[in-house]
């Protein structure tokens, strides 16, 4: 990026590295969301309805994976996908599938988590209805998950706001690579670590403005949605 200038400037000119960050950034963390919710949304539902041996067990793990570190995950993903590690024939470190993988192992406890709870209220509440209507544990599922969609969007959105905020886990795997890998959180560690405060505040408040964007469409979309289903 020039010298000397602030993140606004860099905007205002149509700075293409500038553009590059954003693009990858968003990119990065929808497709680690995306992910996150297939395998979260499922997987919440499934806990919720499911009664097991160690299910409580089961909860408290994955209450507690919401705060998985970062950094270890990184290292974990780096491992993985170092030309030593089991997945290193990929050929996927320090590229931006690496970053959705380790973000994506981040997000999708978040997700599964707040479904789970979500899909259990709903389920103590429909329980006697759907069992006498004799429905299976699969159309159970879609039901409850159909019926608190509107929920599951605050899940999403927690999962989106804990990927477009990661710093530790991406600059591993990431290796936070000029016009490959930086996103807008490693530009931001980077202008910071070099003394360069108002490009990285910039670059925090272009972050910021970015999150309340997705936060306000996903909002109003639900208005919508919910006015229209009523």
């Amino acid at each position: 990026m020039p010298e000397h200038l602030s993140a606004l400037d860099l905007v205002l000119t149509g700075d293409p590295a500038l553009f590059a960050i954003v693009r990858l950034s968003i990119a990065v963390s929808f497709s680690a969301v995306l992910l996150a919710a297939v395998l979260g949304v499922p997987l919440g539902a499934a806990i919720a309805l499911s009664s097991f041996p160690g299910r409580d067990a089961a909860i408290v793990m994955l209450n507690a994976m919401m705060g998985l570190p970062p950094v270890v995950i990184g290292l974990v993903v780096y491992l993985a996908l170092s030309h030593s590690g089991p997945l290193g024939a990929w050929g996927l470190l320090f590229t931006p599938q690496a970053m959705v993988i380790a973000q994506t192992i981040l997000v999708t406890p978040i997700i599964a988590a707040l479904a789970r709870q979500t899909i259990e209220d709903l389920w103590l509440e429909y329980r006697d209805e759907l069992t006498a209507m004799e429905v299976g544990p699969m159309r159970r599922i879609a039901t409850l998950v159909w019926d608190a969609r509107f929920s599951l969007i605050t899940a999403l959105l927690a999962g989106f706001g804990r990927a477009a905020a990661e710093v530790g886990a991406v600059i591993i795997v990431g290796g936070n690579i000029d016009g490959f890998t930086r996103t807008m959180t490693t530009a931001i560690a980077l202008e910071t670590s070099k003394g360069d405060l108002p490009l990285a505040i910039g670059l925090g408040l272009v972050l910021i403005a970015i999150v309340v964007a997705v936060n306000a469409l996903a909002w109003a979309l639900r208005r919508a949605a919910e006015r229209l289903a009523g």
